[in-house]
């Protein structure tokens, strides 16, 4: 059989007893990484910031979660390189980030030196590292140059960045490129043994996320206090997808990667199918229809940061050369993300049991 042909669940078994390192565990998609991995039985460490919001998921999961928890800034090289030294990790989730378009223009030197920075700081750690090691990491659908053509993006397009987020994280992706071509060449993959390859996913929706400036909180937030959500581009279209269906994709490169880097370095789009782009406004009416209440408005936009208005992946090289391909469509996702929320909001100190449930589903395709 070829080493493709894994199912997820078996994608996910392989990492039992591994040593996983994940940076920005405690945010949103790492906080389901964690639960994933945690099923799995790996061997977690996991190094972030604190959590920003308030009833944020990690801190609904952490009690329910085996993993050495450390608290500490990407930014600080030499505590981020020795957590990293001490743990010895067989794989690396490099998840951390300042990861808000709206922000970025708000903070642009932070935003900088998070994604790019702190990028350079993990991937010299890794090479200090004395042990075989396999690194994901995760950029976004947002460092390609967008002329706003409506075209799917394919990773050979250039990259570019109109906002100080989108253009950090195209740096994370040249910063990447440059330490595979310099330190971690796979022609020399014998000597140094590291393995690195880019994720690029979409936007990811799912139970727990209280972020600003993401349509799925900001309309759940609403919902929630009996207000209309503000929409602000209800025609942009972005490639939505439950978190789980980019999770199961970084798992597989990371596996991949790890038996074959000479054949899975590079960087990889994780996105819906093309006939499941959807707009905001599409994705707000799905959500409202699964609450069963609820409404929106479009205030006059004067003034607004630029946000591209078009964002469409080519995931064909990851359904090629991975054998991967998203199990939920948008549909189904707004469905699962909408009802973690009713269902928390009825149980509150069920956000564990929430999470497994969604897993347990997802891994029985």
């Amino acid at each position: 059989m070829l080493v493709e042909n894994f199912t997820n669940a078996e994608v996910l078994k392989s990492f039992s007893g591994k040593r996983v390192f994940i940076t920005g565990h405690t945010g949103f998609k790492g906080s389901w990484l964690c639960v994933l991995l945690n099923h799995a039985g790996a061997i977690i460490k996991g190094y972030s910031l604190a959590p920003v919001y308030e009833n944020s998921l990690y801190e609904n999961l952490e009690k329910n979660l085996h993993i050495d928890s450390q608290i500490n800034d990407i930014r600080d090289s030499e505590k981020l390189k020795q957590s990293i030294l001490n743990f010895k990790p067989d794989f690396i989730f490099h998840l951390a980030a300042q990861p808000l378009v709206r922000y970025s223009y708000q903070h642009p030197l932070e935003t900088f030196e998070v994604n790019i920075t702190g990028t350079a700081h993990v991937l010299e750690a890794i090479r200090s590292l004395q042990n075989k090691c396999t690194a994901v990491i995760v950029t976004t659908d947002k460092v390609y140059e967008n002329n706003e053509s409506g075209l799917a993006f394919k990773e050979s397009d250039p990259l570019g960045g109109h906002d100080p987020y989108s253009s950090s994280k195209a740096g994370a992706e040249i910063i990447t490129q440059s330490y595979q071509r310099s330190f971690f060449r796979v022609d020399q993959f014998n000597s140094h043994q590291k393995a690195v390859a880019t994720a690029r996913a979409g936007n990811v929706i799912g139970g727990g996320d209280r972020a600003t400036d993401r349509i799925i909180p900001d309309l759940v937030k609403a919902l929630e206090n009996n207000k209309p959500l503000e929409v602000r581009n209800p025609s942009a279209i972005r490639p939505w997808q439950h978190v789980l269906d980019p999770l199961s994709g970084y798992l597989k490169l990371g596996m991949l990667l790890n038996i074959d880097p000479h054949k899975y370095t590079g960087s990889y789009n994780f996105g819906p199918l093309e006939k499941d782009q959807c707009t905001v406004k599409e994705i707000v009416e799905m959500s409202i229809h699964q609450w069963g209440s609820g409404s929106y408005k479009t205030p006059e936009q004067i003034n607004q940061p630029h946000e591209a208005e078009n964002l469409r992946l080519d995931i064909n090289k990851s359904i090629a050369h991975l054998r991967w391909e998203p199990i939920w469509d948008a549909k189904k996702a707004i469905k699962k993300t909408i009802n973690w929320y009713k269902n928390q909001q009825m149980e509150p100190n069920k956000s564990a049991e929430l999470c497994v449930r969604d897993v347990m589903e997802f891994y029985k395709n």
